[in-house]
C-alpha cells in the first residue's frame, strides 16, 4: 500500500513555489470557477442548490480523524477535478441531466479553493499543499487584535 507523499521538513525549510507559478495556478482557479459557474447558470439549477451544497467537498476534512495520511487521501479525492469530470460525464453520456448542476458545484468549489490558495493535501499536515505552505494568519499566542495593527 502506498502511502500519501510528504515532503521532508528538515534542511532548508518549507517549500516555496515561484510566485510566477502561484500566480498561474490561482488564475487557472479563477478562470474555472468563471466557466463552471456560467455553465451552472446555463442548467437553469436553482442557486438555492449551489449554495448549499457548495462546501460539501469539505466534508472530507473529517477524514483527518483517521490521521493526517489517510487525511490528506480522503481531502485530496474529494479535491481532484477526476470526480467531478466522471459525474459530468456520466451525466452526459447517460442522458442524465440532473447530474451536471452537481458536478458543476463541485468543480466550482475546487477551483475556488485553488484561488484562495488552498492546494491538494500533503500527508505533513493540512497547512501543507501543492500550492506550498499555507502560512497561519495568526500563530496560537496572537490574537486578531494584536495582528491589526501590523
Amino acid at each position: 500500500m502506498t502511502t500519501s507523499p510528504a515532503i521532508s521538513e528538515s534542511s532548508s525549510g518549507p517549500v516555496v513555489l515561484p510566485a510566477p507559478i502561484t500566480q498561474l495556478l490561482r488564475l487557472e482557479g479563477l478562470a474555472i470557477g468563471a466557466i463552471t459557474a456560467v455553465f451552472y447558470a446555463r442548467t437553469g439549477a436553482s442557486w438555492w442548490l449551489f449554495a448549499a451544497l457548495w462546501l460539501a467537498p469539505d466534508l472530507s476534512i473529517l477524514g483527518y480523524l483517521l490521521g493526517s495520511c489517510r487525511g490528506s487521501r480522503v481531502y485530496n479525492a474529494a479535491h481532484t477535478y477526476t470526480l467531478p469530470a466522471t459525474l459530468a460525464l456520466c451525466g452526459l453520456v447517460l442522458r442524465a441531466p440532473a447530474l451536471l448542476p452537481f458536478a458543476l458545484i463541485w468543480a466550482n468549489h475546487i477551483a475556488i479553493d485553488r484561488l484562495m490558495g488552498y492546494g491538494l493535501k500533503f500527508s505533513n499536515g493540512f497547512d501543507w499543499t501543492h500550492l506550498g505552505v499555507r502560512k497561519r494568519r495568526f500563530s496560537s499566542g496572537q490574537t486578531a487584535a494584536t495582528n491589526q495593527s501590523v
